[in-house]
């Protein structure tokens, strides 16, 4: 099969780091009924993303993000790559999210069975290369807590 032709790309990600961000939208998604992080900038030293809540989480809950979040990363999920066009992708992952110019067919990078999103960006092949997930400082202002984080290997 030819590789398909998809949206060019903008930036070069820090692979361990987009992939750390995959899991934590996951997990934010598991346990709060959040959509994914509305805003991201994820970089080598540090990242930030920020969720839509009703309620700033509590201490034990930021902390137990950040178990959570590593300890999908040391289950060593092989991280997939499928295409499929965009009505099939419709009916796994939200695509909210797409610039209205993305392509028929779609990249949807999988997490093990923790987590699918379309994304045309780079990624470690296994959660093993991620290295350890540690969050920063966190804080809520009008509905939107804001989640400062860094992977360090």
């Amino acid at each position: 099969m030819d590789q398909p032709v998809l949206n060019a790309h903008n930036k070069q990600e820090f692979e361990p780091a987009h992939t750390a961000e995959h899991i934590l939208n996951a997990t934010m998604v598991k346990m709060f009924g959040c959509p994914r992080s509305r805003n991201a900038h994820v970089e080598k030293k540090k990242s930030k993303c920020d969720y839509i809540l009703d309620a700033e989480p509590t201490e034990e809950q930021v902390a137990e993000i950040e178990s959570k979040v590593n300890e999908v990363i040391l289950q060593h999920l092989d991280v997939t790559i499928e295409y499929m066009p965009r009505e099939k992708a419709a009916d796994i992952v939200d695509l909210s999210k797409l610039p209205e110019d993305a392509s028929e067919t779609l990249r949807i990078v999988r997490i093990g069975d923790y987590d699918a999103c379309a994304c045309i960006g780079a990624h470690v092949d296994n959660t093993s290369e991620v290295g350890t997930f540690k969050i920063i400082s966190h804080s809520y202002d009008n509905g939107v807590w804001r989640l400062r984080w860094k992977v360090q290997s």
